[in-house]
């Protein structure tokens, strides 16, 4: 969505506390974008209290701005973002991506996002199990595959066997 949309849309201040300074688009996967001010985009501290403004935008008519609330307040530590978010009605659109399971996320051994196809360099000897073989340090695996619900695995060929690698032997090329 263009930024003079979001604006609109938004009335010009921040779609979480109201505030008309710094605004900026932030993105609320897998919905869209809101308008956020520094202090909701945690660019600097908020004041206490802040975040109960949180219990006025939990009303938005917008499936993003509801989503977004709704992963905010399940952040907070507090009994009264617990229950504002529990007393949450969100649209179906937005229900539907709050269902979703957050996407696992896979870093190598230095803290390095890995994505689907990265080139990746083994950084100690591996023993694989049932193969028979030792995978070299030094090794690169080319066209690595994400395990989908394990955030410590990746699969990749070596040898020309397909193996399960943990990410913690590997740094990304």
């Amino acid at each position: 969505m263009a930024l003079a949309d979001l604006i609109t849309r938004a009335g010009g201040v921040c779609e979480f506390c109201g505030a008309a300074e710094a605004l900026e688009p932030v993105d609320v996967p897998p919905g869209g974008e809101i308008l956020l001010c520094p202090l909701c985009r945690e660019d600097a501290p908020a004041p206490a209290g802040h975040w109960r403004a949180l219990e006025g935008a939990a009303w938005s008519t917008v499936p993003e701005v509801q989503l977004a609330v709704w992963r905010k307040l399940g952040t907070l530590g507090e009994a009264w973002a617990t229950e504002a978010r529990e007393g949450m009605a969100l649209s179906e659109e937005a229900q539907a991506w709050a269902d979703q399971p957050a996407a696992l996320e896979h870093f190598d051994c230095h803290g390095a996002k890995l994505a689907q196809g990265d080139t990746v360099v083994l950084i100690k000897d591996l023993v694989v199990k049932g193969a028979g073989f030792t995978a070299k340090r030094g090794t690169a695996v080319r066209g690595i595959s994400l395990v989908a619900d394990n955030a410590a695995h990746i699969e990749g060929r070596v040898e020309g066997q397909r193996i399960v690698i943990l990410t913690e032997f590997v740094k990304k090329k």
